[in-house]
This record gives structure tokens, C-alpha cells and sequence, in this order.
């Protein structure tokens, strides 16, 4: 199993980034809001930083809000940031709608996001598989155009889709390389992920094209009680609710034992890829988490 970790200050993502790569992470994370409840960056720009000062630590957006964009810019953007990293970007994209006022100051109808997010796929997909590129659709018009540079990697970055309900799983059986629910228990993983592999059978894909990874608030610590108090409080806050009775069903919590055998039992269900978003408010509990993480948790799951 992959296990990765978020980053969301611009300030700070070079540290950040050489940090991550340094303690043996496999995935750096970036998501990205255009106007939320709190600072979040933008995905792109915030790793290309990434990208530029690290060497082995893959990149992935985390994810991307499609329909917030031209896809042809995401496909342009993506296909930089791979350069600059030299092929170790992945894309990861969703329809998002949580904010309506960012789809309102981008002009978009939030009422569109999921015709755009379908079209967008089909777009970047092409624009990533090389050569001049047509396509009349209802958001954009491609006129025997080529992405140039190409991304690093023949046929683009591996595509990552996000969320967890039936319309995003089979979005990601008909165009993502990895589908990437976040808030689900095992169980659910494991339907989500055999329907998106019938769906993309469906579309003469391959049975196992699509793979799991699992976007997971973490808070974890020798001190077990410390990482659970810890942990419910940011996750209550970030989601302006109470987590502590859904802590144990959404969030990997607990003793560095605790969480391995929660991911134990993910990998069961056919996660590859764990991308962790720390769940602590204070940075030094945060920093405290990371290498947490690193020390006790990293060399135990990679075999998963």
C-alpha cells in the first residue's frame, strides 16, 4: 500500500514537500478550493512549488474541482506540472459543489458541475492520448488542436477520480485510473470498487483498470486518547459538526497499531493508495502526527 499526505499551505510546501519525500511518504496530496470556509490553495501551482523541490515523492492533486475550469486548461496545466516533476504527477479530479458561491464567482452553474465533469474527462483523456485532437461538446470546442509539450508519461498522468456516491463510481469505471472515495468504511470500498471495474468493463476497459485508494482523515499517536481527542476536535470543526461518534467508522484514528489494522482491512477491500489529510488544527500536533506516521506506521502497511 502507497500512503500519502496532504499539504495545503502555499508558505510552507517546499518544507513541507522535502519533509515528506524525506520521511519516506509515497504521495504528496494538494486540494484545492476556490473560495471556502478558510484558506486552501490552489492544487496545481501549490505542487508545481512541490515538484520542482523534491525528486521521488509522487504528486497528485487532491482533488482538482473540474468543472471550475476549461478542461483543455486542467489537461495543459496537469501536462506542466508532470514535466516540471519530471512524470511523477497524477491528476486527481471531482465535480465538488460543497460551495456554490465559487462555482457563482467562476461563472459556472453549480447545476452544470456534472455535465462539465463528464465532458472534461473525455476531453483531457484525449488531449493526454497525443496527436491533434477534435471535439464539439457542450462546454468546448477542440479544432484539430495538440497538447504541446505532451505530459511526461505516453498517454497522460494516471486520473484520479473522487467521491463516493453512484454517479462518481461510475464515472471512474468509464475514465479514471484510480477512484478515490473519502468518508467510507471498508465494506463500501469494496462494492464502490467491483462496480466501477463492471462499468469500465461496460466501456471495453480492462477488469482491472480501475484501482482504490482512500482519502482518510488521520490522527494518530503513541498516546492513543491524545490522538482520538485530538483528531475528533479538528475534523468536528473543519466539518462544522460532531465526529465523535462516526470517528471510528471514517476516520483512521488512534495508536500507530490502531490505524495499521484499520488499513489492514482496507487493503482487503482493495485500497492500494492511502492519502492522509492530518487531522490536527495546531502545527506542531500536526508535525507530531507526520512522524508518528513515518516511525511506526510507514514500514508496517507498504506490504499491504
Amino acid at each position: 500500500m502507497r500512503v500519502g499526505i496532504t499539504v495545503s499551505d502555499p508558505s510552507t510546501v517546499v518544507a513541507d514537500a522535502r519533509q515528506a519525500e524525506d520521511l519516506g511518504f509515497d504521495l504528496l496530496g494538494c486540494g484545492e478550493h476556490l473560495f471556502f470556509h478558510g484558506p486552501v490553495p490552489n492544487a496545481f501551482t501549490t505542487l508545481a512549488a512541490a515538484a520542482a523541490a523534491t525528486t521521488r515523492i509522487r504528486l497528485v492533486t487532491s482533488v482538482a474541482l473540474l468543472p471550475l475550469y476549461p478542461a483543455a486548461m486542467v489537461a495543459k496545466l496537469a501536462a506542466t506540472v508532470d514535466n516540471i516533476s519530471k512524470g511523477r504527477f497524477e491528476l486527481g479530479v471531482g465535480a465538488g459543489g460543497e460551495n456554490p458561491r465559487e462555482f457563482h464567482a467562476a461563472g459556472v452553474d453549480p447545476a452544470t458541475r456534472f455535465r462539465r465533469t463528464d465532458e472534461g474527462l473525455e476531453v483531457i483523456r484525449r488531449l493526454f492520448g497525443g496527436g491533434p485532437v477534435s471535439f464539439q461538446g457542450e462546454y468546448c470546442t477542440l479544432s484539430g488542436v495538440t497538447l504541446d509539450p505532451p505530459p511526461r508519461r505516453p498517454g497522460g498522468p494516471p486520473i484520479w477520480l473522487g467521491g463516493r456516491k453512484n454517479r462518481a463510481i461510475r464515472r471512474a469505471g468509464r475514465y479514471a485510473d484510480v477512484w478515490m472515495p473519502y468518508m467510507v468504511e471498508p465494506a463500501q470500498v469494496r462494492t464502490g470498487l467491483t462496480r466501477a471495474r463492471e462499468v469500465a468493463a461496460e466501456y471495453g476497459r480492462a477488469d482491472d483498470a480501475v484501482s482504490a485508494a482512500l482519502f482518510a482523515w488521520t490522527a494518530v499517536d503513541d498516546d492513543a486518547n491524545w490522538a482520538r481527542s485530538t483528531g475528533v476536535a479538528a475534523v468536528s470543526a473543519a466539518y462544522r459538526q460532531d465526529f465523535s461518534t462516526l470517528a471510528d467508522r471514517y476516520l483512521l484514528i488512534g495508536s500507530p497499531s490502531d490505524v495499521c489494522d484499520r488499513l489492514a482491512q482496507f487493503a482487503a477491500a482493495g485500497v492500494e493508495s492511502v492519502l492522509v489529510q492530518i487531522a490536527a488544527e495546531d502545527p506542531s500536533d500536526r508535525d507530531r502526527m507526520i512522524h508518528t506516521l513515518a516511525r511506526s506506521v510507514l514500514d508496517k502497511v507498504e506490504t499491504l
